[in-house]
């Protein structure tokens, strides 16, 4: 069995030691001091590995099944759900109005990520509720929300989301499901989705689909669409369940991972719906929902590897394989553990310098949407430019850390019983939904830089300024950690000026170098962060801190990265200045 023990220390570093939470001039933030924060960390990592650990790899044996039109969740999820339920972490930051705790959405993040390692494909179905509840929280009416809300924050009523459908994925604007309005105020929807997560199951009373759909008079293309709430039971006014609506399971997807999540085909046979939002604008309202869930999938991406590195260094501290190559270090056993050796340090460093700064993106952006809900409009721009760079630049390398994880077992990575196969191919999934990982780098180059102006990206190159400027003075830093990051910030500016000159001329040149230059964004947010890092624990040490040993190390994998990793921003702008000729070359029919 695969072993997880949530990094309640290193999230206690980024809350308090760098992004320092609780002195933050926001409602809510006084409260979380490093007391209080640590005992929801520890109860959370608790739960983790009393319950959810041991069920993940039931999931993905024995999956969900569909029987007689009947969702089955794989056994002990039941049981796990409701002691999700009763602990409250279902509404952690969820408004205290309809039954949440009223946290900050960075503490939602923060056991989010330790769930998702324990069990990711369980914490769907709390993960996609919470991203329902926010649309209508966001959009809906006092009445809906009345009506939804308490139980979707309780999640004795679960939600997804509806977009996808057997001929379109992104390219929404070919959606064929129908929405006919009614004399009495709702709409009946017909049609088809696909790959919908958590779509039913026998873990909660009631489903509340978010379905997009085409009213009349919307027009063509994705300016056409509306967002309907459409319930698995109808409500009745009382609150109390009332008919099945004319929403089916059609069929149960097989799929590479994450068994334990019922992805089904959704079938809407002319199902009342209500409107949530406004006619003919339904993507404002999904969209809610849908950056909610691409920051979501940027911390599965990596919390799935933080539990594939944490098996990984303990199968490397255990397995005996060869000698050390300066002398034997376990000179009484047959052989060295595998961790002497300079390449699985290697691995081992690329994991863990990639896994603390991810968390602390991950962290920091949750913060960031934390001012912007209070309104912060500079952090709200902010966190709008890394969405696509969390998603996209967290997920691919979470898929590829979870690989090297594996990679530390050799042959025993390859075997089922060692569970490292699962990491892989849960975390696979990642880099594809929610909007390939392909789109979000389109998305990045396409629109988020040049929203507003430019003025998200060069408030960001301010930001890095601003930070080596103000700790040039730092000899202990300057050259393992400033300079290193001055040169990545450089390499960032240089590319987005590459699209500025020649993009508008031949937008191919920008697409071509959409993805390396998501890459060499996510390198650089990264190398700003752990310069952000270092200050913090270089700061502890001269303080004189009891945990010396904790700060020297995160100074060491700190510097890791700036000389192992950072330095990748040089390769992706040299492949973004060879603009789109290279790519372009062949005709289709040449491939």
């Amino acid at each position: 069995m695969t072993i997880y023990t949530a990094p309640t220390r290193d999230m206690q570093f980024l809350l308090h030691d760098v992004l320092q939470v609780s002195a933050a001039d926001l409602p809510g933030h006084a409260d979380l001091d490093r007391e209080f924060t640590e005992a929801i960390l520890e109860a959370a990592g608790q739960l983790a590995s009393d319950m959810l650990v041991p069920l993940n790899a039931v999931g993905d044996q024995q999956g969900c099944v569909l029987e007689n039109g009947v969702v089955r969740t794989p056994e002990g999820f039941g049981a796990a759900f409701e002691a999700m339920k009763e602990g409250g972490w279902t509404g952690l930051d969820c408004d205290p109005k309809y039954g949440g705790q009223g946290m900050p959405y960075v503490m939602g993040v923060a056991t989010g990520e330790i769930f998702v390692s324990a069990n990711m494909a369980f914490n769907m179905y709390q993960g996609l509720t919470h991203g329902a509840y926010s649309a209508i929280h966001a959009h809906g009416t006092d009445d809906q929300k009345q009506t939804y809300l308490p139980k979707m924050v309780s999640c004795d009523w679960t939600g997804t989301m509806n977009l996808t459908e057997p001929h379109c994925g992104t390219d929404l604007g070919m959606l064929r499901t129908k929405a006919e309005p009614q004399d009495d105020g709702s709409y009946l929807i017909t049609g088809q989705k696909i790959f919908i997560s958590a779509g039913d199951h026998d873990l909660a009373q009631n489903v509340i689909h978010l379905v997009l759909a085409k009213a009349p008079g919307g027009g063509e293309g994705t300016k056409g669409i509306s967002l309907f709430i459409v319930p698995k039971f109808l409500v009745n006014a009382d609150g109390s369940l009332g008919e099945r609506n004319g929403v089916s399971v059609g069929a149960l997807e097989h799929k590479m991972g994450i068994h334990g999540n019922a992805t089904a085909v959704m079938n809407f046979d002319g199902a009342r719906g209500w409107l949530l939002g406004e006619l003919h604008k339904g993507m404002r309202a999904m969209f809610t929902m849908m950056n909610e869930a691409r920051l979501g999938v940027g911390l599965q991406g990596y919390a799935v590897a933080e539990a594939a590195y944490q098996n990984a260094v303990a199968y490397a501290k255990d397995r005996l394989q060869g000698r050390a190559v300066t002398g034997a270090e376990n000179s009484s056993g047959p052989a060295d553990p595998l961790i002497v050796h300079p390449d699985i340090r290697r691995s081992l460093m690329d994991q863990k310098s990639f896994l603390e700064g991810a968390r602390a993106l991950a962290f920091w952006g949750a913060h960031l949407i934390d001012r912007g809900h209070h309104g912060d409009a500079a952090a709200e721009g902010l966190v709008s430019l890394l969405t696509p760079v969390i998603k996209g630049f967290l997920t691919d390398k979470g898929f590829e850390t979870a690989v090297l994880a594996q990679q530390v077992f050799g042959g025993h990575g390859y075997i089922e019983e060692h569970g490292m196969s699962q990491f892989v191919r849960d975390a696979r999934i990642t880099m594809i939904y929610e909007g390939a990982n392909g789109v979000q780098a389109l998305d990045l180059v396409g629109r988020k830089l040049a929203q507003d102006g430019g003025k998200h990206v060069m408030a960001f190159f301010d930001e890095v300024k601003g930070f080596i400027k103000a700790n040039e003075a730092n000899a202990a830093l300057a050259a393992d950690f400033l300079e290193p990051l001055k040169a990545a910030s450089k390499d960032l500016q240089a590319a987005a000026m590459f699209f500025m000159e020649n993009g508008m001329k031949n937008p191919n040149h920008a697409l071509a170098g959409s993805y390396d230059f998501m890459h060499l964004f996510g390198h650089t947010v990264l190398g700003y962060l752990w310069a952000r890092m270092a200050v913090a624990a270089q700061a502890a040490l001269d303080a004189g801190t009891a945990e010396a040993g904790f700060h020297d190390t995160k100074l060491a994998t700190g510097r890791y990265y700036m000389k192992r990793q950072l330095p990748m921003t040089a390769t992706h702008l040299a492949r973004i200045r060879s603009g789109a000729d290279p790519v372009m070359a062949l005709a289709a029919d040449q491939f």
